[in-house]
């Protein structure tokens, strides 16, 4: 089982308030996970950018030399969870982030369902903002743990009331864990915010 699955799992859980009298302790308050993803990744002082995350993730545009790297970078920073993005492919890609020591992958969705056959890796399903609200439903159906809403801006940007309601959309239409992208320079309130929406964990790029 996917470690970075059981965290994310965990986090989005909600300790029933018991009844009666008595006084119960304080319940914990789910709180949103973050995914740091590492687009040019530097494994010099690496675990001083990751600090406070709680999972990494490593986009991999080359097979080869991408597992390379994240072989390298599970090594450095053992204490969480590692992920690979892929931009679709192939079973033996999968395997090969697998025997690199990832443990999820993140994936659009042409990607082959030959990935099923790995079930001891946790599986993120890639989706544009704009996924009808059918597909949406579909995916509910389908055997992914949890769903990532890509980002269309890059670098430092400001959320919005519209990015607001399309992760509201999906928070209310998913049965599935939600994860979106956000800029590295998301605020305090605007992670408050994407809580009460719903959303169970953020992915930032780190530049390193």
């Amino acid at each position: 089982m996917s470690r970075f699955i059981d965290k994310l799992k965990q986090a989005s859980q909600v300790t029933p308030q018991p009844m009666g009298f008595k006084v119960a302790p304080p319940i914990s308050k789910p709180r949103l996970l973050l995914i740091a993803s590492l687009p040019q990744a530097d494994i010099v002082h690496l675990a001083d950018y990751l600090a406070g995350a709680d999972a990494g993730l490593l986009p991999i545009a080359r097979l080869t030399p991408g597992v390379k790297k994240l072989k390298e970078i599970v090594r450095a920073v053992p204490d969480i969870p590692w992920g690979g993005l892929i931009k679709g492919g192939s079973q033996n890609g999968t395997k090969r982030i697998i025997q690199a020591g990832g443990d999820f992958i993140v994936f659009p969705a042409n990607t082959s369902l030959k990935i099923l056959e790995d079930e001891e890796v946790g599986k993120v399903l890639a989706v544009e903002p704009s996924l009808d609200k059918g597909l949406l439903r579909a995916v509910n159906e389908l055997p992914a743990d949890a769903v990532l809403i890509t980002g269309q801006e890059k670098g430092d940007y400001s959320l919005t009331w519209h990015h607001l309601m399309y992760f509201k959309r999906f928070a209310d239409l998913l049965t599935k864990l939600l994860l979106v992208s956000v800029a590295a320079n998301v605020t305090a309130n605007e992670l408050q915010a994407l809580w009460e929406v719903g959303v169970d964990g953020v992915m930032v790029d780190i530049v390193v």
